[in-house]
């Protein structure tokens, strides 16, 4: 492996030293790299064009959500992803700030690795008069209370059928990837990141029943926000892994499903889920404690 491409977070890599160090060394050892700097929490867009067809791998420099903007601005490309963690947990991400330059030594000398192909949503956004927007998401796609403290009831079908409706703070359609963000904080169960379903888990439910539901990787579900009865606009935000993307009114529809793409994440080590799993919650914990 030859060619590679920066991704980096300028936030998480301060005057960018670590993607130059990164950078430098590839090109001291035969390879060919190029960075690009994703600004686009500052409103600048990706410029996904910019990536040589030749790429053999994207370094990812930042943390799990610079790791997931990558994925979805990559979905099309199918160019693996590998994490660099200078962020704090870090869970999606292979490398560390520390260890970054071992591993992609092993990747320039040909050390065996593996991509694991993990499942994508596709959140489409239907008005009265047909699509409005139409994304993917790697983790989950949520649709989460705006403005006055009061809960909503949103109504829930799977496949065309009536599945359930929830009073509550909002919703999650997760991933197996996402299982162990937003999901698992809501109370929903942590899956194997190469299974293949979604997972269903309300926010803050007003009542005792609701809990997560797992579907297959078929399922189509589509989630409506009731209208009140008083009259009152009632609106919820859409976010995509994290980003806020748009409301949804009542009267309209967020139809969720399994992406047609994915989202390679290439792996060195030979850590099990379990394993990985074990570790990042333990350290997750310990930083926990010390804040």
């Amino acid at each position: 492996m030859k060619h590679f491409y920066i991704i980096v977070n300028p936030r998480r890599d301060k005057q960018l030293k670590l993607t130059k160090e990164i950078q430098g060394f590839i090109l001291d050892n035969g390879g060919v790299c190029d960075y690009q700097v994703n600004r686009e929490e500052e409103g600048t867009v990706f410029d996904e064009g910019r990536i040589p067809a030749d790429t053999e791998c994207i370094l990812v420099v930042g943390g799990d959500g610079t790791l997931l903007r990558a994925a979805r601005n990559m979905a099309k490309r199918d160019i693996p992803l590998i994490g660099i963690n200078t962020g704090h947990v870090g869970y999606l991400c292979e490398l560390e700030e520390e260890t970054a330059v071992q591993g992609i030594r092993q990747l320039l000398e040909g050390a065996e690795h593996i991509v694991e192909q993990r499942m994508l949503l596709s959140g489409r956004h239907i008005g009265a008069k047909g699509v409005i927007e139409e994304r993917v998401a790697l983790n989950d796609i949520v649709i989460h209370r705006s403005g006055a403290l009061q809960v909503m009831d949103l109504v829930i079908s799977v496949n065309g059928e009536y599945l359930n409706t929830y009073s509550a703070d909002g919703i999650i359609i997760a991933t197996p990837t996402g299982s162990t963000a937003y999901s698992m904080s809501a109370g929903g169960p942590i899956v194997d990141p190469q299974a293949e379903l979604l997972v269903v888990t309300p926010i803050s439910p007003h009542t005792l029943n609701a809990k997560s539901i797992v579907l297959g990787a078929d399922a189509v579900v589509s989630i409506e926000v009731r209208a009140r009865s008083n009259g009152q606009e009632e609106k919820a935000e859409i976010s995509f892994d994290g980003a806020l993307v748009g409301a949804l009114r009542a009267g309209e529809r967020l139809v969720v499903k399994k992406a047609q793409a994915h989202a390679g994440i290439l792996k060195l080590s030979r850590l099990s889920f379990l394993e990985r799993l074990r570790k990042k919650l333990q350290g997750y914990s310990l930083e926990w404690r010390a804040e």
